[in-house]
Protein backbone atom coordinates (compact mmCIF):
# COMPACT_ATOMS: atom_id res chain seq x y z
CA UNK A 1 0.00 0.00 0.00
CA UNK A 2 1.27 3.43 -0.87
CA UNK A 3 2.17 5.76 1.97
CA UNK A 4 -0.47 8.39 1.33
CA UNK A 5 -1.56 10.91 3.97
CA UNK A 6 -4.97 11.15 2.27
CA UNK A 7 -5.92 7.56 3.09
CA UNK A 8 -9.11 7.19 5.13
CA UNK A 9 -10.81 4.16 6.65
CA UNK A 10 -14.37 2.93 6.11
CA UNK A 11 -15.82 -0.08 7.94
CA UNK A 12 -18.89 -1.91 6.69
CA UNK A 13 -20.74 -5.04 7.78
CA UNK A 14 -22.96 -6.40 5.03
CA UNK A 15 -23.17 -10.12 5.60
CA UNK A 16 -20.37 -12.51 4.74
CA UNK A 17 -17.08 -10.64 4.58
CA UNK A 18 -15.88 -12.78 1.68
CA UNK A 19 -18.61 -11.14 -0.43
CA UNK A 20 -18.10 -7.57 0.69
CA UNK A 21 -14.31 -7.75 0.50
CA UNK A 22 -14.40 -9.03 -3.09
CA UNK A 23 -16.56 -6.21 -4.46
CA UNK A 24 -14.62 -3.38 -2.83
CA UNK A 25 -11.26 -4.71 -4.03
CA UNK A 26 -12.44 -3.88 -7.56
CA UNK A 27 -12.64 -0.10 -6.99
CA UNK A 28 -10.24 2.65 -8.01
CA UNK A 29 -9.01 4.49 -4.93
CA UNK A 30 -9.34 1.46 -2.67
CA UNK A 31 -5.87 0.70 -1.38
CA UNK A 32 -6.63 -2.24 0.87
CA UNK A 33 -9.57 -4.28 2.17
CA UNK A 34 -9.26 -6.35 5.34
CA UNK A 35 -11.83 -8.87 6.56
CA UNK A 36 -12.46 -8.94 10.27
CA UNK A 37 -14.80 -8.56 13.20
CA UNK A 38 -16.23 -5.46 14.89
CA UNK A 39 -18.99 -4.40 17.24
CA UNK A 40 -18.81 -7.14 19.82
CA UNK A 41 -17.65 -7.72 23.36
CA UNK A 42 -14.98 -10.45 23.05
CA UNK A 43 -11.29 -9.57 22.76
CA UNK A 44 -9.52 -11.20 19.81
CA UNK A 45 -12.51 -13.24 18.64
CA UNK A 46 -12.02 -16.20 16.34
CA UNK A 47 -14.10 -17.15 13.31
CA UNK A 48 -15.46 -20.14 15.23
CA UNK A 49 -16.63 -17.86 18.07
CA UNK A 50 -18.17 -15.41 15.62
CA UNK A 51 -20.07 -18.20 13.85
CA UNK A 52 -21.60 -19.29 17.15
CA UNK A 53 -23.14 -15.81 17.40
CA UNK A 54 -22.21 -15.25 21.04
CA UNK A 55 -19.57 -12.50 20.74
CA UNK A 56 -21.78 -9.71 19.39
CA UNK A 57 -19.36 -9.06 16.53
CA UNK A 58 -20.31 -8.60 12.89
CA UNK A 59 -18.31 -9.98 10.01
CA UNK A 60 -17.04 -6.77 8.46
CA UNK A 61 -14.49 -5.24 6.16
CA UNK A 62 -12.19 -2.34 6.79
CA UNK A 63 -11.41 -0.38 3.64
CA UNK A 64 -8.39 1.90 3.25
CA UNK A 65 -9.28 4.37 0.51
CA UNK A 66 -8.10 7.59 -1.07
CA UNK A 67 -10.98 10.10 -0.83
CA UNK A 68 -9.45 12.17 -3.65
CA UNK A 69 -10.15 9.19 -5.96
CA UNK A 70 -13.33 7.71 -4.45
CA UNK A 71 -15.55 9.43 -1.91
CA UNK A 72 -17.01 7.80 1.18
CA UNK A 73 -20.49 8.36 -0.32
CA UNK A 74 -19.49 6.37 -3.39
CA UNK A 75 -18.40 3.51 -1.14
CA UNK A 76 -21.82 3.68 0.52
CA UNK A 77 -23.49 3.51 -2.89
CA UNK A 78 -21.69 0.25 -3.65
CA UNK A 79 -22.32 -1.07 -0.12
CA UNK A 80 -26.09 -0.64 -0.49
CA UNK A 81 -26.09 -1.97 -4.06
CA UNK A 82 -24.37 -5.24 -3.19
CA UNK A 83 -26.19 -6.51 -0.12
CA UNK A 84 -29.75 -6.49 1.24
CA UNK A 85 -29.99 -3.73 3.87
CA UNK A 86 -33.60 -4.67 4.65
CA UNK A 87 -33.07 -8.05 6.30
CA UNK A 88 -32.29 -8.05 10.00
CA UNK A 89 -29.33 -10.23 10.94
CA UNK A 90 -29.18 -12.13 7.68
CA UNK A 91 -27.91 -12.07 4.12
CA UNK A 92 -29.37 -14.83 1.96
CA UNK A 93 -28.81 -18.14 3.72
CA UNK A 94 -26.35 -16.61 6.21
CA UNK A 95 -28.36 -16.00 9.40
CA UNK A 96 -27.25 -14.51 12.73
CA UNK A 97 -26.22 -11.18 14.24
CA UNK A 98 -22.75 -11.65 12.73
CA UNK A 99 -24.35 -11.08 9.28
CA UNK A 100 -26.08 -7.82 10.13
CA UNK A 101 -26.01 -4.70 8.01
CA UNK A 102 -24.09 -1.95 9.81
CA UNK A 103 -21.91 1.03 9.00
CA UNK A 104 -19.20 1.75 11.55
CA UNK A 105 -18.26 5.40 11.17
CA UNK A 106 -14.80 6.76 12.02
CA UNK A 107 -15.72 10.44 12.28
CA UNK A 108 -18.75 12.71 12.38
CA UNK A 109 -18.64 13.36 8.64
CA UNK A 110 -18.98 9.63 7.91
CA UNK A 111 -21.86 9.39 10.40
CA UNK A 112 -23.70 12.30 8.77
CA UNK A 113 -23.10 11.04 5.23
CA UNK A 114 -24.30 7.56 6.22
CA UNK A 115 -27.46 8.80 7.93
CA UNK A 116 -28.22 11.18 5.04
CA UNK A 117 -27.72 8.39 2.51
CA UNK A 118 -30.09 6.06 4.37
CA UNK A 119 -32.67 8.87 4.57
CA UNK A 120 -32.30 9.48 0.83
CA UNK A 121 -32.72 5.78 -0.02
CA UNK A 122 -35.78 5.61 2.25
CA UNK A 123 -37.37 8.73 0.70
CA UNK A 124 -36.72 7.35 -2.79
CA UNK A 125 -38.25 3.96 -1.88
CA UNK A 126 -35.06 2.35 -3.16
CA UNK A 127 -36.00 -0.94 -1.48
CA UNK A 128 -39.31 -2.76 -1.12
CA UNK A 129 -38.84 -3.06 2.65
CA UNK A 130 -37.50 -0.65 5.31
CA UNK A 131 -33.73 -0.33 5.65
CA UNK A 132 -32.48 -1.88 8.90
CA UNK A 133 -28.81 -0.91 8.48
CA UNK A 134 -27.43 0.48 11.74
CA UNK A 135 -24.99 3.38 11.89
CA UNK A 136 -22.62 3.03 14.84
CA UNK A 137 -19.34 4.46 16.04
CA UNK A 138 -16.41 2.27 15.07
CA UNK A 139 -14.99 0.17 17.88
CA UNK A 140 -11.95 -2.09 17.86
CA UNK A 141 -11.61 -3.95 14.57
CA UNK A 142 -10.11 -7.42 14.85
CA UNK A 143 -8.50 -8.75 11.68
CA UNK A 144 -9.84 -12.16 10.67
CA UNK A 145 -7.63 -15.18 10.26
CA UNK A 146 -5.28 -15.17 7.24
CA UNK A 147 -7.31 -17.68 5.22
CA UNK A 148 -10.26 -15.23 5.14
CA UNK A 149 -8.23 -12.45 3.51
CA UNK A 150 -8.79 -12.09 -0.24
CA UNK A 151 -10.86 -15.26 0.00
CA UNK A 152 -12.80 -14.92 -3.24
CA UNK A 153 -9.77 -14.29 -5.42
CA UNK A 154 -8.08 -17.37 -3.99
CA UNK A 155 -11.16 -19.63 -4.12
CA UNK A 156 -13.21 -18.59 -7.17
CA UNK A 157 -14.14 -22.15 -8.11
CA UNK A 158 -15.47 -22.98 -4.64
CA UNK A 159 -19.28 -23.38 -4.71
CA UNK A 160 -20.15 -20.48 -2.41
CA UNK A 161 -17.86 -18.15 -4.37
CA UNK A 162 -19.29 -19.23 -7.74
CA UNK A 163 -22.94 -18.98 -6.78
CA UNK A 164 -22.99 -16.09 -4.30
CA UNK A 165 -19.97 -13.85 -4.85
CA UNK A 166 -19.43 -14.02 -8.63
CA UNK A 167 -22.90 -12.54 -9.37
CA UNK A 168 -22.09 -9.61 -7.03
CA UNK A 169 -18.77 -9.06 -8.82
CA UNK A 170 -20.57 -9.13 -12.18
CA UNK A 171 -23.11 -6.59 -10.92
CA UNK A 172 -20.30 -4.26 -9.83
CA UNK A 173 -18.56 -4.66 -13.18
CA UNK A 174 -21.80 -3.87 -15.01
CA UNK A 175 -23.16 -0.96 -12.97
CA UNK A 176 -19.98 0.62 -11.59
CA UNK A 177 -17.69 0.39 -14.66
CA UNK A 178 -16.41 3.95 -14.23
CA UNK A 179 -15.23 3.20 -10.68
CA UNK A 180 -13.28 0.02 -11.45
CA UNK A 181 -9.53 -0.41 -11.30
CA UNK A 182 -7.91 -1.03 -14.63
CA UNK A 183 -6.64 -4.55 -15.19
Amino acid sequence: MENNVNIEIATFAGGCFWCTEAVFLELKGVQRVVSGYIGGNTLNPTYKEICQGDTGHAEAIQISFDPTVIAFGELLELFFATHDPTTLNRQGNDVGTQYRSEIFYHNEEQREISEDFIRFLTQEDAFDNPIVTKVSAATTFFEAEDYHQNYYNQNKSQGYCSFVITPKINKVRTYFKDKLKED
